[in-house]
């Protein structure tokens, strides 16, 4: 892997390139086939693949162990963000933990100090960040490396979302499959990478964290909860991201279901002694504490 995890080499990755050009000019395209007919499965899909896939299983259980889950619940939770289209469950953990590692610093693949495009899309066209080879795969990795069925599904990352096309194509016919794979996905591409890049250049700063991670409300709107990411940084294995009541965060009541139903345990959050605390801890303590 590249010292600067390839940010100082350009290589455009043509395979991804083709794809969102073709996913961006498809959501435009679908942008006429729109009614009122294709909204509740797109919607439905939307929350599907950001809330229970990506949010409340990719980042808050695969990556950061902030609750546990058992093992058929793990799987269809990854099976629900492999319906994004952001890679296999393990590349997007492994991108996740380095970033955390060296956020916003030389080797976060894509921190706003290299720039505000590259932090948002860039780095997924012409860095490497994601082309992991498997020493850094076991390295960040070492827990789904072991796991069969989540190296099975990081290979065939791409089939459900052909498979859902499928579906809606013979449910609703080529709007619905428009709508609700190309311009769905490539929205809630957008919105992930927002996370990247809006939430480390504007909004609000609870915690004194060494990065430049801010509190963005309207980024949390888009993203079920994720743009409260000044309060994740600061904590990052706790489970709940928004900690006031007016701290909308939708991935947090998704895991509290999963509670209430005993499908999660070991949830871990940030008390309000510790908010207390941290709030007053020097720069560069808080993330020891965490």
């Amino acid at each position: 892997m590249d010292s600067n995890n390839g940010k100082t080499k350009k290589i455009i990755q043509w395979n991804t390139t083709v794809f969102m050009i073709i996913f961006h000019t498809c959501a435009v395209i679908s942008l006429f086939m729109i009614s009122w007919k294709v909204w509740p499965l797109t919607i439905l899909l939307w929350w599907i693949s950001g809330s229970l896939g990506v949010g409340m299983g990719f980042h808050r259980l695969l990556t950061h162990r902030g609750y546990k889950t058992p093992k058929a619940v793990e799987y269809f939770l990854t099976f629900c963000g492999l319906l994004a289209l952001e890679g296999g469950a393990i590349n997007w953990v492994v991108t996740h933990r380095i970033h955390h590692s060296k956020t916003d610093m030389i080797g976060d693949p894509h921190s706003p100090r290299d720039g505000g495009w590259w932090a948002h899309m860039g780095w997924i066209l012409t860095g490497t960040a994601q082309q992991h080879d498997d020493e850094t795969m076991q390295r960040y990795a070492p827990d789904l490396m072991k796991d069969p069925v989540h190296l099975w599904m990081n290979r065939l990352y791409f089939v459900p979302l052909i498979l859902s096309g499928i579906a809606l194509l013979a449910i609703g016919g080529w709007p619905m499959m428009f709508v609700g794979v190309f311009l769905r996905v490539t929205i809630g591409l957008h919105f992930t990478w927002l996370v990247n890049s809006a939430t480390h250049m504007w909004g609000k700063r609870r915690f004194a964290t060494r990065d430049d991670s801010t509190n963005s409300w309207w980024v949390a709107l888009l993203t079920f909860g994720e743009g409260w990411h000044n309060n994740h940084h600061a904590y990052p294995r706790a489970a709940r991201h928004g900690l006031r009541w007016y701290e909308i965060d939708v991935n947090w009541y998704g895991i509290r279901a999963l509670q209430m139903f005993g499908l999660a345990r070991s949830i871990r959050l940030i008390t309000e002694q510790q908010i207390a605390m941290a709030a007053h801890q020097p720069v560069g303590e808080l993330q020891k504490a965490a």
